[in-house]
Parts: C-alpha cells; sequence; structure tokens
C-alpha cells in the first residue's frame, strides 16, 4: 500500500512515467501527494514491473518541495523517449528511519509523537514545514485536524 509502479492519469488514461531523471527528490513529492510518510526512495528500471498503456512523463525533476508532481519540472504529457522497462518507481516505507512516529496526510503532519495518533502539528506551506502557533487552539482545532488525517 506504500509501494509501487508510479502512474498518472492525463487527458481521459492512465500511463506511466519513465525513469530518465528519477530520483529521492521525485519520490518525496509523489509520496507527499499520496498523503504518506516515511522514507520516499525512487526506483527505476521497472523494479515493480512494467506498465502497459502510453508511457505519460519523462524527465521529472522536482526539487522535492513540490505539493504535487505537476508542480515539477518535466516534459510535455506524452513527450518521451522510453520503453516500459524505464517505468519508474516508489516506495513510501513507513518503517524506517526518523519518520517513524510521523503521520502525513496533505499538507498536515503529525510530529514527535508516541503513536501516529498524536503528536505535534505541523504544517506545509510555500516549500517547508512548520508548527502552530497554540495561540486560540481549541478542541475544536484538534478535531479538524484529526479529521484532515482521517482520524475519528
Amino acid at each position: 500500500s506504500f509501494e509501487g509502479r508510479v502512474e498518472v492519469y492525463h487527458d481521459g488514461k492512465w500511463g506511466t512515467i519513465c525513469d530518465d531523471q528519477w530520483d529521492d527528490r521525485d519520490a518525496e513529492v509523489v509520496c507527499r501527494q499520496l498523503g504518506l510518510s516515511g522514507n520516499a526512495k525512487a526506483l527505476s528500471w521497472a523494479h515493480y514491473g512494467q506498465g502497459s498503456g502510453p508511457i505519460l512523463l519523462d524527465e521529472v525533476e522536482c526539487s522535492g518541495n513540490e505539493l504535487s508532481l505537476d508542480q515539477c519540472k518535466k516534459s510535455d504529457w506524452g513527450q518521451q523517449n522510453c520503453d516500459h522497462i524505464e517505468d519508474a518507481g516508489v516506495s513510501c516505507d513507513p518503517f524506517t528511519g526518523t519518520d517513524l512516529q510521523l503521520y502525513v496526510k496533505g499538507t498536515v503532519r503529525l510530529a514527535g509523537g508516541r503513536s501516529p495518533s498524536e503528536g505535534r502539528v505541523e504544517v506545509y506551506y510555500n516549500g517547508d514545514w512548520g508548527t502552530v502557533c497554540d495561540d486560540g487552539w481549541t478542541d475544536l482545532s484538534a478535531q479538524v485536524v484529526c479529521r484532515q488525517l482521517g482520524f475519528r
């Protein structure tokens, strides 16, 4: 559920991404876009198997701070010089590294807690993660964050 071949939907069809220029910064953006935390790792050479259908993106070069692949430098849609043996993959492994106590969903995350359902509230804005000041913070504020993270 946190790793596999990366496929994108464009102009009514699903397709793969070529692994030219594919690196961990691109993987970080894919993980963030999917709402997954953990150690982002780019995988090449159809590590998760070859896709079928069109290869929709090539030469993807993210800085790592983007919220989605749409914001990254890349070739025009459908412009590529690849074969499916070069399909890009990503692992967003939540069980490795220092991100074990980190739960990310979209642009809000919990960090530093003893479990994935507690911790310091951090938000992603303008390319950086930052904390939230507790001035005016209420149970209602916490409920909004919990709902955004998918907790009851």
